[in-house]
């Protein structure tokens, strides 16, 4: 079973049906929908998946001009 939820669908799958159809069901998750796994019609986990490198972190203030990196490495403060 599927549903919308903003941008997302929202699937519910049993345990049983994940295990016999991984590879589509990651598939599924790395293209932005989420995947909740349900053990006798309870869910259990919550599958999404990861977003792509750009998204978040320093990636995210490097993207949006926050932060600058000239390539080399960080140099630490000194103590006082």
């Amino acid at each position: 079973m599927a549903f919308f939820c903003g941008l997302s669908t929202y699937m519910l799958i049993s345990i049983h049906e994940f295990r016999l159809n991984l590879a589509k069901y990651i598939a599924e998750a790395q293209s932005g929908n989420v995947i909740e796994l349900t053990s006798r019609r309870k869910v259990v986990a919550r599958i999404a998946g990861v977003p792509k490198s750009g998204t978040f972190g320093v990636d995210r203030l490097l993207v949006d001009g926050v932060a600058t990196w000239r390539g080399g490495k960080p140099k630490g403060s000194k103590l006082i």
